[in-house]
């Protein structure tokens, strides 16, 4: 609601905005979220690299993770599917929340996390000398799911990765002919193939040529239609293109990484609330 400059509000106004307000908190509460961080703290031994970090993540949509390298953004992905505690001398504090039960409980099984929760990494990890559909049915065999029509299998997720035109007739060749571009949609479709709920991607683009980023930008938008994506990225551009909400990271000298402020996209690029997040987003540091 939009005042005229110097108009006091009546009671008829305060009751409007009340009535956003309730609008806005029922419309929040119906938001399903796919994975909650609750107050994650990470260390590397005795160093504190991250200090309570909170954020949600609604089903099927795109958050971005941006802010300058060494703040924590790549640490933070890892611990959403317990990549984590793989590092010697990693500690977690916090939760991350996921179905409604904590990833970290020692009943839950890290493989199982890891299934529901992929990961496509930055530079594209294919097995070279295995064949494009071999690549696609590798984590089946790997975790063991069983899942019929492996043809169908591989034609649906090369489709959804933006890669089954360009390869359909060659599924049999190896997976190292393609450009490093149309391995990274390969190993997309990998993480597909055991139908993940929640996708993590740590600078996926970055080193691949404008037009291989393009095709995974548009490959990210078609995903999160029907897969939660949390990307970190250095592009102010791509996190615009690609994500409906971002979160932005910073580190003060010789202090853990936290985030200074999280929302809408649209909102923390044009109407930040935090001037750090306003000279980030204009490249002004970073």
């Amino acid at each position: 609601m939009n005042l005229p400059e110097g108009k006091l509000m009546s009671t008829a106004d305060y009751e409007d905005v009340a009535t956003l307000d309730q609008q806005l908190s029922r419309r929040d509460a119906n938001v399903k979220l796919a994975m909650k961080a609750e107050d994650v703290s990470v260390w590397f031994g005795k160093r504190k690299v991250l200090e309570g970090v909170s954020i949600d993540f609604p089903q099927n949509t795109c958050t971005a993770l941006i802010g300058p390298s060494g703040c924590g953004k790549s640490t933070f992905i890892r611990t959403l599917n317990r990549l984590h505690e793989l590092i010697p001398g990693a500690a977690l504090a916090g939760s991350v929340l996921y179905d409604g039960k904590d990833i970290y409980d020692p009943n839950i099984d890290p493989v199982h996390i890891r299934l529901k929760i992929g990961m496509v990494f930055q530079k594209p990890n294919p097995f070279p000398s295995m064949t494009i559909r071999g690549n696609v049915l590798s984590g089946l065999k790997l975790s063991g799911m069983k899942r019929d029509n492996h043809d169908q299998i591989v034609e649906e997720t090369l489709t959804s990765a933006g890669l089954w035109t360009e390869v359909k007739d060659r599924l049999d060749h190896a997976a190292g002919e393609l450009s490093g571009g149309q391995q990274q949609r390969l190993v997309i479709a990998r993480s597909l193939a055991v139908q993940p709920h929640v996708l993590l991607m740590d600078e996926p683009c970055s080193a691949l040529d404008p037009a291989s980023t393009l095709k995974i930008e548009e490959t990210i938008r078609e995903l999160s239609r029907a897969v939660t994506i949390i990307i970190v990225t250095h592009n102010m551009q791509q996190a615009v293109r690609v994500s409906d909400s971002t979160a932005f990271f910073l580190a003060a000298e010789n202090e853990p990484g936290h985030v200074v402020e999280q929302g809408p996209t649209t909102e923390i690029f044009s109407n930040p609330q935090d001037q750090r997040t306003l000279d980030y987003v204009n490249g002004r540091f970073g």
